[in-house]
């Protein structure tokens, strides 16, 4: 008679379940990886789309459109945006827009990326083994590389609040001549007068003064926001550790480093949301400060 056959064995599910997590990894760094080319390559398309980008093919030309705006609308004297202005501002606007949705997308990819890594490194076996030391700095990668995203959030954020303030770093005003030089020129005198009790400023300082207040507070108000959230996160964090057994020490340890980062990082943004809600308080200073090549 033949030997009887060996029984067979349930399966069990994990080979299943592993392959499935491996193919959502490699998804989502997929997705991730195509979300950094987009953001890479797709604003200026995206900003030029309505026609208010007509001639700016690269930085050099709006540089260029930006110092010749610049210009024409600093010595007019005028409150309302000239057409130059009009037409760079529009543009600024766009790009930053476009680039804010995308680094939020990729933002919320990285977040399930690294929960996964996260929850698969706590599965993993030894450190010894590899494994587990793999996962970890893949998990810590994918964590700083989110919190990476999350500050190209915030920054365009403002600059689409207020492009025409996020334009003026592009004017280079410390190596500035000729007519720019001039234009920067007349412009913190007007300011220099004014903090002395002189004449007003002109309606056209008036609204730089404005937008740049307002660059400053779209930052605070960003800044303060993303701390609180941050400080929740910190302590969800430790008062989910506080909970788990002590025999846990890798979760254990894995919810204290997270929550020690959040913490400090909360507190960066903290610091940063400080300082923009003084200049915001108080915008002329900081711009003479920026006219001057301080800033």
């Amino acid at each position: 008679m033949p030997p009887p056959a060996a029984p067979s064995r349930a399966p069990s599910g994990s080979a299943g379940i592993h392959g499935r997590a491996l193919a959502l990894l490699a998804a989502l760094a997929a997705l991730a990886a195509a979300l950094v080319a987009a953001f890479l390559l797709a604003p200026r398309a995206l900003a030029a789309a309505g026609g208010s980008g007509d001639g700016i093919v690269d930085r050099r030309g709006l540089v260029e459109a930006v110092r010749e705006a610049f210009v024409a609308y600093g010595s007019s004297g005028e409150r309302e945006f000239s057409p130059g202005v009009e037409r760079v501002v529009d543009y600024w606007f766009r790009y930053h827009v476009a680039k804010a949705v995308i680094a939020a997308l990729l933002l919320v990819v990285l977040v399930a990326l690294g929960v996964l890594l996260w929850k698969a490194f706590l599965t993993a076996g030894p450190l010894r083994t590899g494994a587990g030391t793999a996962l970890a700095s893949a998990g810590a990668f994918v964590t700083a590389l989110a919190l990476f995203s999350l500050a190209v959030v915030m920054a365009n954020v403002q600059g689409a609040v207020a492009p025409f303030s996020s334009l003026l770093p592009l004017l280079g005003v410390g190596a500035a001549e000729g007519a720019l030089g001039d234009a920067l020129g007349q412009l913190r005198r007007q300011l220099a007068d004014s903090r002395h009790g002189g004449d007003p400023t002109s309606p056209t300082l008036e609204v730089m003064v404005g937008d740049f207040a307002r660059y400053h507070a779209a930052m605070a108000v960003t800044a303060g926001i993303v701390a609180a959230a941050l400080v929740g996160a910190s302590v969800t964090l430790w008062r989910r550790r506080a909970r788990t057994a002590s025999s846990e020490r890798r979760t254990r340890g894995l919810l204290g480093a997270l929550g020690v980062v959040s913490a400090v990082s909360s507190l960066a943004v903290l610091v940063v949301a400080v300082a923009n809600t003084t200049t915001a308080v108080d915008p002329a200073p900081a711009l003479a400060a920026f006219f001057d090549g301080g800033w």
